[in-house]
């Protein structure tokens, strides 16, 4: 006999005003111990049972004696109008791999301890763009994904060639779950794949390997994203090293040949190199239009092109692809690096133009927006490039600073300037170390981390508050 599957019960943290849950009087805190008799093992599976027009709820209530019954009468797929607690209500599939280059592994002592968990959940990739290894995947989890049609789906891959693979993530399951990839194409599922290339291990003729791999196992992958290896200062695996700018170059080009033999064959291109490598490499990115729709533009892969795009005033640059995440699931919080970044808050001080504007920054992002910046032909605006000395390394994408670095920085910078913030550092108003922007020396606008937005802010007076698109935030280099 299987042992019974640990489930907690979706705990309702909002509801929306005058909304059906609200008018059957469920409120926040309220936990949902079952929904027309079922208790759901994740909010994918809470979705589909909110849809009914009649709810037949158990619900247990701080206070509350013992546990009561709640109906609810709605139309056919109205919201319900809450949002529960978490995405997942069972145990969530942790990952049983041993990577080398696990960023999760290169975290300094100390940190939150959200940050520190691993996650090998298809669940969590369909909601929320996570990659998986599909080293826990199972016959189960196969038949759900094609009957649920729970797509798309975000795949490591790192190496083809079982051996390699497997040694990578020090899992003897690496050498046969791809065989999971398959399947999930072959049912349909639109899948986008990740290779985290790692010098000497899996780059040059394995990387090669790598992709005449995917093209005679897995042609039916929608994308391929090629992304480089992070290296933090306290990474202790002596074989992770970041590249070279020749090791960046090779990989530019290897990405360019095959994007040819893929175009040739399936008359798309595939495969696509992360900006960081053009970056490294000292070369000018590709142009917008071989990005074919950016459609892994939050993993870094065209970011560049599309800030490019938009701060030139193209209001319908692409901004990728958009995981069945939190805004197609009714309910699911908004949780990780999808978070709410920061609420936009009205900075104070006088609503002048004539104020001095500083970009803040990282060392990356500087390289990307000094051509933009320069294209206004304004001397009342300056980078301020921000060095990663919190995680050291090679890490320098903006994504990644901390409140710790900001504050070195902004610490000898002029006062009555205004300095403006990307929100991708912050996840719900914290950066990675828990500072906020209010523990910073120098007040600072938070702006959308997209060239619109960024126009918008230094057009706009001092003290405006500017929104961006409707978007997922992003993050260019994010541990992977």
């Amino acid at each position: 006999m299987s042992a019974p599957r640990v489930t907690t019960a979706p705990k309702v943290v909002a509801v929306t005003e005058s909304s059906p849950a609200a008018l059957s009087g469920l409120r926040s805190g309220d936990e949902l111990l079952s929904l027309n008799g079922r208790s759901p093992r994740d909010v994918i599976e809470y979705s589909l049972l909110v849809d009914e027009p009649e709810l037949d709820l158990v619900v247990r209530r701080r206070g509350a004696p013992e546990p009561f019954a709640v109906r609810v009468r709605k139309e056919p797929g109205e919201p319900l109008g809450i949002e529960v607690s978490s995405a997942v209500f069972d145990r969530v599939r942790t990952c049983d791999n041993h990577c080398e280059f696990c960023f999760i592994h290169q975290l300094p002592k100390g940190m939150r301890r959200s940050l520190s968990m691993k996650d090998d959940d298809y669940r969590l990739s369909f909601l929320y763009g996570n990659f998986t290894t599909l080293t826990r995947f199972t016959e189960m989890d196969l038949e759900r994904v094609l009957t649920e049609r729970l797509s798309p789906l975000f795949v490591s891959i790192h190496a083809t060639d079982p051996d390699v693979r497997a040694g990578l993530l020090r899992n003897r399951r690496g050498a046969t779950s791809l065989r999971w990839l398959g399947a999930l194409l072959d049912g349909g599922i639109e899948v986008h794949g990740q290779v985290v290339v790692c010098p000497g291990r899996n780059d040059g003729a394995v990387l090669e390997d790598t992709l005449a791999g995917v093209l005679d196992r897995f042609p039916g992958l929608a994308t391929v994203a090629c992304v480089p290896l992070g290296v933090s200062t306290f990474s202790h695996e002596d074989a992770m090293r970041p590249h070279t700018t020749d090791e960046a170059a090779a990989v530019c080009d290897l990405v360019a040949r095959w994007q040819q033999t893929f175009l040739q064959a399936i008359g798309r291109r595939m495969v696509f190199a992360a900006d960081e490598y053009y970056l490294m490499a000292e070369r000018p990115f590709p142009p917008a239009a071989s990005y074919e729709g950016f459609p892994q533009h939050e993993n870094g892969l065209g970011m560049a092109r599309a800030f490019e795009a938009a701060f030139g005033g193209d209001e319908h640059a692409a901004l990728g692809v958009r995981p069945g995440f939190f805004a197609a699931v009714d309910g699911a919080p908004a949780a990780g690096y999808r978070a709410p970044r920061h609420d936009p808050v009205d900075p104070s001080g006088p609503d002048e133009r004539a104020r001095p504007v500083a970009i803040l920054t990282g060392e990356y992002g500087a390289r990307v927006l000094a051509p933009l910046v320069d294209s206004l032909g304004r001397t009342d605006i300056r980078l301020v490039p921000v060095a990663n000395h919190f995680f050291g390394g090679n890490i320098g994408v903006s994504g990644l600073l901390t409140g710790t670095d900001l504050s070195a920085v902004l610490a000898d910078q002029p006062e009555g300037h205004r300095y403006l913030l990307p929100d991708s550092c912050l996840s719900e108003g914290r950066f990675l170390d828990d500072l906020t922007p209010a523990d910073l020396p120098r007040p600072v606008e938070v702006v959308a981390t997209d060239g619109l937005s960024l126009r918008r802010a230094l057009e706009a007076p001092a003290g405006a508050r500017v929104t961006g698109p409707a978007r997922v935030p992003v993050t260019l280099g994010v541990a992977r």
